[in-house]
C-alpha cells in the first residue's frame, strides 16, 4: 500500500537513476510491468516497435511479477529511491496512486511539456475518464484497458445439444446451458475469474446498482460498500445452489481460472477480454465471445460493465530529456494503428475512438464474430452507478471478498453472512484508507 508516509519517505531520496549519458547516447526509459506470456510478447514488441522508430529513446520493458507483486516492488522502488520512468498498475491501484500526487507526475502534464499533440478526447470516454481527475486532467494513461465478457467453447455447446451461434445471455439462461453441459459430460460446465470484478462490480455497474455508496467512490474518499443487497444476495444464492449441482466450478482466486477455458477443462467462463490472446493462441476448439449475463426483470440492466485492466503511471523525480522519451512512447503506442493492432492481438479494448474505427472499417469484427463486444459494452451511456469504481486500499478489499466467498463455496456460510461480512470488513479498508489520506 502506498501510503503518504511510505511516499513522503520516497520523495526524500532522489528518484533520479543513473549518471549523466554521453552527448549522443539513447536516453533509456524503465518500463515496469506485468504482463506475462503472449501478453509479455506483445509488451516486449511494442518497445522494439517503438524503439526502432526513432534513435533518441530506448524503451527497456521489465517484468515485475503479476500486478499485485509489481505494486510490492513499486514500494521498494520508493524507498530504495530508484522508481522507473514508467509504471503500469492495475485499475483497482487506481485511487492509491491517485493519493500519492507526490510520487507521480500527471500524464497531461508529461505531455504538454513535451510539445506534441496531445488530446485527452481522443480517448474512448469510459475508459479515459477513469484515469482523469477531478479537474479534467488525465494522470494516467489507459493502456491494456478490458472489461468483463462471457467466454464459451463452441464445440461443447454442439456436443450438449445447445446452439453454438446463440450464447446464453441471461443468468437464468446459464444455468440452464451449464446443466446441459454436465449431462453432456462436461465436468466444468461454467466457471470465473476475477471474482470480486466479474461477479459484483461489474455485475452491479451491468445492473445500475451501486458496488458502493460517494458513486463508487468517485465522489470522495468517505465511500462505504453496498454489495450485499437484495440483489447481489440473490445473485450469489444462485451461483452457490449453481456450485451445489456441479453446474459452477469455482477454480481460485484472482485470474486462476482463465487457462480452464482455452485447454478446454471448463466450457463457460466470464472473465476479461484480454483472454482473447490467450485463447487464440491455445485453444484447440471454436470460441465464442459475448456479453457478460444480466437478470432480465432487473430495471436499467444491461447497462455498461466496468474497466478493467490496467494504466500506465509517470514518476516524479526524472529528467526533462527522460519525460520527453516518455511522452513519444506514449504518443506511438496511442497510435491509431498501433493501437488497432493491440486490440486486435489481445482483446483489450482499443484506447481510442479512432484505433475502434480502424478496427471496424477493416472488416476485422464482421471476421471475428463477438470480438467488438468489449467495445460496445464500455461505449454505452454510462450513469453515476456505472462510471466505474474507485476505492482506496481496493487490493485488501478484493482479498477480502476472495476469502469470504470462499466460505460460501465449502458451504460454511451463506450468501448474506458472507457479503455482509465482506461489506463490514472492507469499510474498515476504507476507514483506514481515508484516515491515512486526510
Amino acid at each position: 500500500m502506498l501510503r503518504r508516509t511510505l511516499i513522503s519517505a520516497a520523495l526524500a531520496s532522489t528518484l533520479a537513476i543513473g549518471v549523466a549519458s554521453p552527448a549522443h547516447a539513447q536516453t533509456e526509459i524503465q518500463w515496469w510491468h506485468a504482463m506475462g506470456g503472449a501478453l509479455g510478447e506483445w509488451v516486449n514488441d511494442l518497445a522494439k516497435g517503438f524503439n526502432e522508430s526513432q534513435k533518441d529513446y530506448k524503451v527497456v520493458p521489465v517484468y515485475k511479477g503479476t500486478y499485485t507483486e509489481s505494486m510490492t516492488a513499486a514500494i521498494a522502488a520508493f524507498r530504495a529511491g530508484n522508481a522507473p520512468h514508467i509504471l503500469q498498475v492495475f485499475e483497482v491501484g487506481t485511487a492509491t496512486m491517485m493519493a500519492s500526487k507526490g510520487a507521480i507526475k500527471p500524464v497531461g502534464e508529461v505531455m504538454k511539456e513535451s510539445g506534441l499533440k496531445f488530446d485527452p478526447s481522443a480517448y474512448v470516454p469510459a475508459v479515459a475518464g477513469y484515469y482523469t481527475a477531478p479537474n479534467g486532467q488525465m494522470l494516467s494513461l489507459p493502456f491494456n484497458s478490458s472489461t468483463t465478457v462471457f467466454h464459451y467453447n463452441k464445440d461443447a455447446f454442439k456436443a450438449a445439444g445447445l446452439d453454438p451461434d446463440k450464447p446464453p445471455k441471461t443468468w437464468p439462461e446459464v444455468a440452464l446451458a451449464a446443466a446441459k453441459l454436465k449431462a453432456s459430460g462436461h465436468k466444468c460446465p461454467f466457471t470465473t475469474s476475477w471474482i470480486s470484478w466479474t461477479q459484483l462490480e461489474s455485475f452491479s455497474a451491468w445492473h445500475n446498482t451501486l458496488f458502493a455508496s460517494q458513486n463508487n467512490g468517485f465522489g470522495g474518499m468517505g465511500a462505504r460498500l453496498a454489495f450485499n443487497s437484495p440483489l447481489h444476495v440473490r445473485h450469489m444464492e444462485n451461483l452457490a445452489n449453481m456450485s451445489k449441482q456441479g453446474l459452477f466450478i469455482y477454480k481460485g482466486r484472482d485470474n486462476a481460472a482463465d487457462a480452464t477455458f482455452p485447454s478446454g477443462e471448463c466450457a463457460m467462463i466470464t472473465g476479461s477480454s484480454g483472454m482473447q490472446g490467450a485463447i487464440k493462441r491455445n485453444a484447440k476448439f471454436a470460441a465464442g465471445l459475448s456479453t457478460l449475463p444480466y437478470y432480465p426483470d432487473v430495471p436499467g440492466a444491461p447497462q455498461n460493465t466496468v474497466i478493467g485492466g490496467a494504466s500506465l503511471w509517470v514518476m516524479s523525480g526524472k529528467k526533462p530529456a527522460e519525460y520527453k522519451g516518455v511522452a513519444a512512447f506514449f504518443n506511438y503506442i496511442s497510435k491509431p494503428d498501433v493501437q488497432a493492432a493491440s486490440h486486435q492481438r489481445t482483446g483489450y479494448l482499443p484506447i481510442t475512438m479512432a484505433a475502434f474505427d480502424l478496427t471496424e472499417k477493416s472488416g476485422y469484427y464482421k471476421q471475428n464474430p463477438g470480438a467488438d463486444v468489449p467495445v460496445t459494452q464500455m461505449i454505452r451511456k454510462t450513469t453515476d452507478k456505472s462510471r466505474g469504481i474507485r476505492l482506496g486500499n481496493f487490493v485488501q478489499i478484493r482479498t477480502i471478498v476472495d476469502e469470504e466467498m470462499e466460505q460460501v463455496w465449502s458451504g460454511k456460510k451463506t450468501p448474506k453472512e458472507a457479503l455482509d461480512a465482506a461489506v463490514k470488513r472492507g469499510d474498515e479498508q476504507l476507514e483506514r484508507f481515508e484516515k491515512a489520506n486526510k
